[in-house]
């Protein structure tokens, strides 16, 4: 008995040596800060940076917030106090993290700002994101081919404007780049938005609820298309979308004589891209969001050896106290010409999931 003992004793101290050698040999724990699991593209970019930095060798803490402000900062706050060397941070609301931040920055802790940008902080050291500027162009251009093709015989059009949640820096400039083309139309009398609603003050959508961008479209309809029709609709996120085309089909629009109004998005969501195949929301924006999981993950990568990460902007991205050193991807516009291409070329999608 004394020897089966001693044999348990051993074997259970050579698992606790071994597992205390595989801790040793990673290359650090990394904090992976995710804003909510309500969007589909959260959870992908959550575990995709999971599985990559397990892959580089790294021990990847990822939390989840549920869009609760003072639930991400004590999830942050935990990170660095378990030792996380680096954060990757997708923040809710980017201007409640400064306080967290300075803690994160006085124990030596690096932190990159992923696709949200954190603001009114100097202890941002880099973004990764996309170019959301260039997101609200193709948003715009969309909506304006959808609105030639679909209503060549209409002038003026009728659209109402969408903006993203006024406390993600990313929502203003979606809207200022899809406004950069959508404002001289207005300007000219090409398009008119009947319900006068315009600037993010007065469209932006908070926490990019499509519930409550489904009871603006309700109201804006009850109150000013009683007996005009509404052309288009500039949408900045898939959820919100798909909110505001309920509240078109509720009052008829996709049946009888009653077209669908041109409907655009961002991310790429499965149901977006099955609606726009079902001929309701017009198009996307894709962003491959596995790519920018690398991007992470290469600038964490850079920091932990005391390179200076890849970026390719130095201008654009100031945060209220400086210019982040940013690395921006392209993203591109899907409708239902090239939407199965791209989504299923690109292995985001098998064409069984859009078929089904």
């Amino acid at each position: 008995m004394k020897k089966i003992t001693t044999l348990i004793a051993s074997v259970a101290l050579g698992i606790s040596v071994f597992a205390s050698q595989a801790i040793a040999e990673t290359k650090g724990v990394v904090g992976i800060s995710m804003p909510t699991k309500t969007s589909t593209r959260w959870i992908s970019d959550g575990e995709t940076m999971e599985k990559l930095f397990k892959e580089a060798g790294y021990e990847p803490d990822l939390q989840f917030a549920d869009d609760d402000i003072p639930n991400q900062l004590a999830q942050i706050e935990n990170m660095v106090t378990k030792g996380a060397k680096v954060l990757v941070i997708g923040a809710i609301d980017g201007t409640t993290l400064s306080d967290i931040l300075q803690k994160a920055a006085d124990a030596g802790v690096k932190v990159i700002a992923y696709d949200r940008l954190i603001r009114d902080s100097g202890n941002v050291d880099y973004y990764a994101t996309f170019d959301n500027f260039q997101v609200g162009v193709l948003q715009a251009t969309s909506l304006v081919d959808g609105l030639k093709a679909k209503f060549p015989d209409t002038k003026p059009w009728n659209v109402e404007l969408f903006g993203g949640s006024p406390d993600d820096n990313n929502a203003f400039f979606f809207y200022d780049g899809a406004m950069s083309i959508l404002q001289p139309m207005i300007d000219s009398g090409e398009i008119v938005v009947k319900s006068g609603q315009q600037g993010m003050e007065q469209v932006g959508t908070l926490r990019w609820d499509g519930t409550v961008a489904q009871a603006r479209m309700e109201n804006l309809l009850s109150s000013t298309y009683t007996e005009d029709k509404v052309h288009g609709v500039l949408s900045p996120y898939d959820g919100l979308s798909i909110g505001i085309l309920s509240a078109l089909k509720g009052v008829g629009y996709g049946s009888g004589d009653m077209a669908m109004p041109v409907v655009t998005g961002q991310d790429a969501e499965l149901p977006s891209v099955k609606s726009i195949l079902a001929d309701e929301q017009y198009s996307t924006v894709f962003k491959d969001t596995r790519e920018l999981a690398k991007v992470a993950v290469s600038m964490v990568d850079a920091v932990m050896e005391g390179k200076e990460p890849e970026v390719n902007d130095t201008k654009t991205y100031n945060n209220g106290v400086k210019v982040v050193p940013s690395h921006l991807l392209k993203p591109v516009a899907v409708d239902k010409s090239n939407i199965k291409d791209v989504m299923v070329s690109s292995g985001y999608y098998t064409a069984e999931q859009i078929d089904n």
